[in-house]
C-alpha cells in the first residue's frame, strides 16, 4: 500500500530539506522501501515513543518507536545504539502508528552519555545553528562555552554564543566580550542581550530565516525559555527563577521540543546539561581551537606537550600574550579527553565487529542470553 503524497510545501514550513521528494539517494531508497510511510519531523522525545510534527501549525502527534529501539541500547552486533535511534529534529517515516525509519541526518550534536558504558546521546539533529546561552551573571563561564563548542563544532552546527542578563550589570556586557575576544576573532559571533526583550531577542534573526533550525544549548537557569518565549512573541515555554547565591536554576524545561517561531524557523529548546563530555569524534580545530592548533603545528617537537618543552610556539604565544592561558590549559584537558573518549569509542566498534557486548564475558552453556 502506497501512502498519499506529501505536502512538501508545508513539510518546508518546518525544516523538509528540498522543495519537493527527497533528492539524497539514501532517503529516496528508504522510501521505496517503506511505500506506506509517511515523513514527519521528531517534536519530541519520550520514553515509550516520540510525537512528531507534518505542519507547524498542528498539535504534534504520538507514535510509537520500532520494537528493537524499546530494548536495552547495548552496543552489539544486533542491538541499536541511542544515537542511532531518532532524536528532537530527525525526520523519520511513519504510518501514523509507529516509526517505520530513522531518515540521515545532516548534522546531529551529540555527548557521550553518563554511565559505565560508552554510549553517545544525540542532543539535536539537523540542525542548522546551535546558540550557546550563558548569562551574564556568576553563570558565565568561559571555560564551559568553549566546552560547548567542541560538540558544537563536532556536529557540523554553525554556534552563536548568546549572553543573556545583559540588562542586569552595567559593565557585564563589554567584561563578557572582552573575555571571548580569541572566540570573536575567529568569526564566532557573540550577542549580548535581554531575553526577556522580544526585540533584543529579533537579534537572532539572521539565523531564524524560514526553512532553518537552531537548537539553544546552555545551563540551568541561562535564559532558554525566556529567550524561546520572546522568539515565540507568547508565554510558552515555563520559566523559574535561578539562586541569588550561584545563580543556578531549576530545569523549567524538563524534555527537547521542536518549536516552530513566527519567523518560520524551528527552535530547539534543551534542558540545561551538566555534563558534557565529547564522544572522541570531536576535532578540536571545530571547536573554536583552531588557532591554538595551528600553533601547535608550528612547535618544533611533534610530541611537544606545551609546557616547558623548548621551542614550543604555543608557550611563546602565551608569553607574547597573543592568545589566553585559561584557553590553552582548557584546549588541552579537551584534548585529553577527546582521545581517551576516542580511545574509548575504537574499544566499542572492535567489540561490535566481533560480535560481542559491552563489558560481557562469553556465555556459559545453557545460561539465558542477557536483555
Amino acid at each position: 500500500m502506497t501512502s498519499p503524497e506529501p505536502d512538501y510545501p508545508t513539510l518546508q514550513r518546518i525544516g523538509w530539506p528540498w522543495a519537493g521528494p527527497p533528492a539524497a539517494p539514501a532517503w529516496q531508497a528508504l522510501f521505496e522501501r517503506h511505500p506506506e510511510g509517511r515523513p514527519a519531523r521528531v517534536s519530541e522525545q519520550h520514553r515509550t515513543g516520540y510525537a512528531l510534527s507534518d505542519a507547524p501549525d498542528t498539535v504534534p502527534f504520538r507514535v510509537e518507536s520500532p520494537p528493537e529501539w524499546q530494548r536495552r541500547p547495548v552496543f552489539t552486533a544486533d542491538g541499536v545504539p541511542l544515537h542511532e535511534r531518532a532524536a528532537v529534529g530527525d525526520w523519520v517515516l511513519h504510518d501514523g502508528r509507529r516509526i517505520l525509519a530513522l531518515l540521515p541526518r545532516r548534522t546531529a550534536i551529540k555527548r557521550a552519555a553518563a554511565g559505565e558504558h560508552y554510549q553517545q546521546q544525540v542532543i539535536a539533529a539537523n540542525v542548522d545553528t546551535a546558540f550557546v546561552v550563558c548569562g551574564l551573571d556568576a553563570d558565565f563561564n568561559p571555560r564551559r562555552i568553549e566546552r560547548y563548542l567542541l560538540l558544537v563544532g563536532g556536529g557540523g552546527v554553525q554556534p552563536v554564543i548568546v549572553l543573556t542578563k545583559a540588562d542586569l550589570n552595567g559593565e557585564a556586557p563589554e567584561l563578557a566580550l572582552e573575555a571571548l575576544e580569541d572566540l570573536r576573532a575567529l568569526g564566532v559571533p557573540v550577542l549580548p542581550l535581554n531575553a526577556k526583550d522580544p526585540q533584543a531577542a529579533a537579534a537572532l534573526s539572521p539565523w531564524l530565516a524560514p526553512g532553518c533550525t537552531a537548537v539553544l544549548v546552555g545551563s540551568s537557569g541561562a535564559g532558554k525559555s525566556t529567550l524561546t518565549n520572546s522568539l515565540l512573541g507568547r508565554e510558552r515555554m515555563k520559566t523559574g527563577e535561578v539562586r541569588a547565591s550561584d545563580s543556578r536554576g531549576r530545569h523549567t524545561t524538563t524534555h527537547r521540543a521542536l518549536v516552530p517561531l513566527p519567523s518560520g524557523a524551528c527552535l530547539v529548546d534543551t534542558p540545561g546539561m551538566r555534563e558534557l563530555k565529547p564522544t572522541g569524534e570531536e576535532e578540536l580545530a571545530d571547536g573554536a581551537f583552531g588557532d591554538i592548533e595551528e600553533l601547535a603545528s608550528q612547535c618544533r617537537f611533534n610530541d611537544c606537550a606545551h609546557d616547558s618543552e623548548p621551542g614550543c610556539a604555543v608557550q611563546a604565544a602565551i608569553e607574547a600574550g597573543e592568545v589566553d592561558p585559561g584557553r590553552v590549559a582548557n584546549y588541552l584537558k579537551l584534548r585529553d579527553e577527546v582521545a581517551g573518549a576516542a580511545e574509548r569509542l575504537a574499544q566499542r566498534m572492535a567489540q561490535k565487529a566481533e560480535g560481542r557486548g559491552l563489558g560481557r564475558g562469553p556465555r556459559r552453556p545453557g545460561s539465558r542470553p542477557r536483555r
